[in-house]
């Protein structure tokens, strides 16, 4: 090897060892950068049942893998045996690959909840089992789970037919892509849409697949989106409320889980993060949103509040289930939901239960024994100077704390209105902010401070200028890696302060923010502080506790991008009276990778490919000029080309937003460019905002290069794999030094050809696919023997003695021809860095395939063939494909007519892969075919 070949290859180590390590410190955050799990368990306080449904003939033909339980536990479960049933139906979905039996933290919880109730209150809690399918891979399926729920809502239906009242309608809570066909049964052209009026989701992505690895998953999601659009008026009395895990999540980030709202700002829709949902305040991973106690106990709230005492079911009003869901999920202004509000409220008339405050800010605690205690605030005094009033209590019971005094007596107010409907719930006590502005027909506040329960708690209240306690700090550009500090001192006036982020709108930007706070008296009793990160255009708030003094390290980062040129992100801080505080910003390399992973990581395997498909050009290149293939670690390296693929696209890009080349693009039937994935609320994209997508553009060199760093490794990796493949097969085969072992007669490959042909046809194509890889494979783990054989014999044989002096010891010895030349260890090593890169790149329609294989696997006791199969037709060219490769070899390829043509198409399919496939996975498939089925035609022209 020269001295300038190992340079380079050094510079190609280096480069992707750099890369690889970006990638790795990117996955690290996405994986395990974020907060630990905070989520309560849900237990069972006695053995879980579940109860089979039977369901009529026709449908349990149909969908043989499905089933329908109802879930119970002890007496419940024996009183239910016979199914006759008298609560309100909720049916839990499942999603992907989730089992049935998950629903029961909600049936657990819905059950200790209806002991308590009034009335005999409670709910049926029924489950689906869709078989455990990977429907988020797969979407063949989701289809036939829609029909299947459908026919299990009127089998329920049907078990409360001895009733007077019997349920019109059914609730239905879905995890994950069970949310997603939840919502999709409104797309069923004969479902009566009155049958379902509640839908809850958990962690489902509605906006888009994770994963597009089948056109019949981007088919349904197309439709669906169709349909709710359209039957917009008709849906206006459903109620869907999607709830996100936040960071925890890495499968389904929160920014999927938004719904798409047509027309915008649609009341009955609800979307929201649960670290934003009140009494939750914590993030959740995929499965544990299902179990997770404080979102189950807000959900299971919700739904007793959403029943009608008079019908034992769900109210059929919208607005009060919007409000109860407003209750519940988004601003607990910790009261009951039936409380009534009264016009005039009269409190007690005791002198010494009174106190006028006179000062700018008051900060009581209560004492150990019961108290009646109001503090009364006079606002004549402070309407000019002051704009609000800001108060916050420890005490949580569900009470109501502050009034509006419209008849005072001496001392103490007679008659006032109830102001604490404005309340909001915060971890450690409840605040309430009121605009002075608003209270024009009040001359007094006063606040309850009353110890009742002999529970001690803090009242803190003080008179603000809301604009003096806003501040504002540009945010570090997110190249300044962390070199650069904003920071802003806080005074030391003020019980809550709003910091506005400049310029932190976008999802790719991620902060660390330090928050530390010093005071001036040490040993004094204190509320915490509480900081919040408020997003304007999403419910995505998050919430952190901290004690004072202290520093604090607080997460700066988004699941949506602003849609419209809304004001930036705000930080809310609780503070502490008579401290300071100092919040510092930087920017977090590593967090930006995770934010670039998180929202672009599906985008990596088509770099992946490009990197492959161009480093097999570069081959066929090499071939074509030196007959021979250079090493495959050198022209991975030469697979790295942004400056050609990226800017290409990023012109396309130019040209395809042009209105003419839009028309041409239709007439060609050509599908539209795939940009970015969504990272807009409601996967919509406003006008005005066009200009600020371009940035993904920007992204795309990075991700070339963690496809790039993926593909080279994954290629070392490979020939690892097959040397230590090939040391085993050495075992099961006799030596050969002929470059040709492996290969197949003309006869045979017609027949195994046809052979998986009809089996793909008939089970499953993606079957067919990997059983002509492997035969690939074990013509490379041959040619790999082959070249370590050799390369030892030569290695034996003396330099000065390999000719015919010697040629009966090598027969007699190593049983080889008279006559053993580096000539045919070099031709062996040529076909080996040809079939390694050939490698490479067939693993991807394998690794594409696989999501179906799995599934037809799963199911193959129910049905031998997979309808529909996602690798119809594609899976003939690409096994005949495969066959004809195996038999490729150097000398054919350097003699062939078409070399020349066959390897200039790498690059334009290369561009075109990146143009069309980053949201389309399943394409890569076919752009690889448009580089295959020339080079297998080379083998034969």
């Amino acid at each position: 090897m020269s001295f300038k070949s190992t340079t380079m290859n050094w510079r190609t180590v280096l480069f992707y060892g750099c890369a690889v390590s970006l990638l790795a410190v990117g996955l690290k955050e996405l994986l395990t950068g974020f907060e630990d799990n905070r989520c309560s368990m849900t237990y069972m306080f006695e053995y879980p049942q579940y109860l089979r449904v039977p369901l009529p003939r026709r449908v349990a033909r149909l969908y043989p893998a499905y089933g329908l339980y109802l879930y119970g536990e002890g007496r419940y479960a024996q009183e239910t045996r016979e199914l006759k049933l008298f609560g309100a139906p909720l049916l839990f979905l499942p999603g992907n690959a989730g089992s049935y039996k998950q629903a029961r933290s909600l049936g657990s919880v819905a059950l200790r909840k209806a002991e308590r109730m009034e009335g005999g209150l409670h709910f049926n809690v029924f489950t689906v089992d869709f078989n455990e399918e990977l429907v988020a891979l797969y979407g063949g399926s989701l289809l036939r789970q829609t029909h299947f729920l459908h026919e299990s809502i009127k089998a329920i239906l049907k078990l409360y037919k001895h009733l007077k009242t019997p349920p019109k309608s059914v609730v239905l809570v879905g995890h994950s892509m069970g949310g997603v066909v939840a919502r999709a049964l409104f797309t069923l052209p004969h479902f009566n849409t009155n049958l379902v009026n509640l839908i809850i989701t958990h962690a489902s992505p509605h906006v888009a697949p994770v994963l597009a690895m089948d056109p019949y998953l981007l088919d349904f999601y197309s439709s669906l989106r169709q349909k709710w659009e359209k039957q917009a008026k008709k849906l206006k009395n459903v109620t869907v409320l999607s709830v996100g895990g936040g960071y925890r999540d890495y499968q389904v980030r929160s920014g999927l889980t938004s719904l798409p709202s047509s027309p915008p700002g649609d009341p009955n829709k609800l979307s929201l993060v649960v670290t934003a949902i009140p009494r939750t305040w914590v993030s959740t991973d995929h499965l544990s949103i299902v179990w997770c106690k404080e979102l189950v106990l807000a959900t299971v709230r919700a739904f007793f509040d959403l029943m009608d005492p008079e019908t034992r079911q769900l109210t059929e009003n919208p607005e009060k289930r919007m409000a109860v869901l407003n209750h519940h999920f988004i601003r607990h202004p910790v009261r009951m939901m039936d409380d009534i509000e009264e016009s005039s409220i009269t409190l007690p008339d005791d002198p010494e239960a009174w106190s006028e405050v006179n000062s700018l800010r008051l900060a009581y605690t209560t004492p150990k024994e019961v108290e009646v205690r109001y503090f009364l605030f006079a606002l004549s005094s402070r309407r000019k100077a002051y704009s609000h009033f800001y108060c916050r209590s420890s005490n949580l019971d569900m009470t109501s704390w502050v009034y509006g005094c419209t008849h005072r007596n001496g001392s103490s107010c007679l008659h006032a209105v109830d102001l604490s409907k404005g309340t909001e719930l915060l971890p450690p006590y409840k605040v309430l902010t009121l605009s002075l502005s608003d209270l024009s027909s009040v001359t007094h506040l006063v606040v309850s401070a009353s110890n009742l329960n002999v529970k001690r708690f803090m009242v803190e209240c003080e008179w603000q200028r809301q604009q003096s306690l806003t501040l504002s700090v540009p945010v570090p550009h997110v190249l300044s890696l962390g070199w650069t500090v904003s920071d802003i001192t806080i005074p030391l006036t003020g019980l809550l302060h709003t910091i506005e982020l400049q310029h932190f709108h976008q999802v790719y930007q991620a902060f660390k923010i330090s928050v530390g706070s010093q005071c001036k008296a040490q040993k004094v009793d204190r509320l915490p502080s509480v900081y919040r990160m408020n997003v304007p255009w999403f419910l995505e708030d998050s919430f952190t506790t901290a004690s004072v003094p202290s520093v604090t390290e607080i997460s700066g980062m988004l699941h949506t991008s602003r849609p419209d040129n809304t004001s930036s992100v705000r930080l809310q801080l609780h503070t502490a009276p008579n401290c300071q505080y100092k919040v510092s910003v930087r920017t977090s390399l590593p967090r930006v990778l995770g934010q670039i992973l998180r929202f672009f990581g599906p985008m990596v395997p088509v770099y992946t490919t490009v990197t492959l498909l161009l480093a097999c050009g570069s081959q066929l290149y090499s071939i074509l000029v030196s007959c021979r293939p250079a090493a495959i670690h050198l022209m991975l390296g030469k697979g790295f080309q942004p400056h050609k693929v990226n800017l290409s696209v990023y012109i396309l890009h130019i040209i395809f937003s042009c209105n003419w080349a839009k028309d041409v693009c239709s007439l060609l039937y050509l599908p539209p460019m795939d940009v970015a994935p969504p990272t807009i609320p409601n996967g919509t994209v406003h006008e005005n905002v066009t200009a600020s997508l371009e940035w993904p553009h920007l992204l795309h060199p990075l991700l070339y290069i963690f496809g790039a760093a993926v593909a080279f490794w994954g290629s070392a990796l490979l020939q690892v794999i097959t040397r230590l493949m090939s040391l085993i097969l050495a075992v099961l085969h006799r030596p050969s030094v002929s470059s040709d072992c492996g290969t197949l007669q003309l006869r045979t490959q017609v027949l195994v050809t046809l052979s998986l042909t009809v089996v793909g046809g008939t089970s499953c194509g993606a079957l067919s696919i990997i059983a002509a890889f492997l035969l690939h494979l074990y013509r490379v783990l041959r040619l790999q023997m082959t070249e370590r054989y050799l390369s030892h014999i030569l290695n034996l044989a003396p330099r000065k003695q390999k000719g015919v002096e010697n040629s009966s010891q090598d027969k007699e010895c190593y049983g080889s021809p008279p006559l053993l030349s580096e000539l045919a260890l070099q031709e062996a090593t040529d076909d080996l860095q040809l079939h390694l890169t050939l490698s490479a790149l067939l693993t991807v329609p394998v690794i594409l395939s696989a999501p179906s294989l799995l599934h037809w696997i799963r199911n193959l006791r129910y049905s031998t063939q997979l309808d529909p199969d996602p690798c119809w037709p594609h899976y003939i060219p690409v096994i005949i494909v495969y066959m004809l490769l195996i038999n490729a070899n150097t000398s054919k390829l350097s003699n062939s007519k078409v070399l020349h043509l066959t390897s200039c198409l790498p690059l334009p399919v290369s561009i075109a892969m990146v143009t069309f496939s980053p949201l389309h996975l399943y394409r890569v498939t076919y752009f690889l075919l448009g580089v295959l089925i020339p080079l297998a035609l080379c083998c034969l022209l």
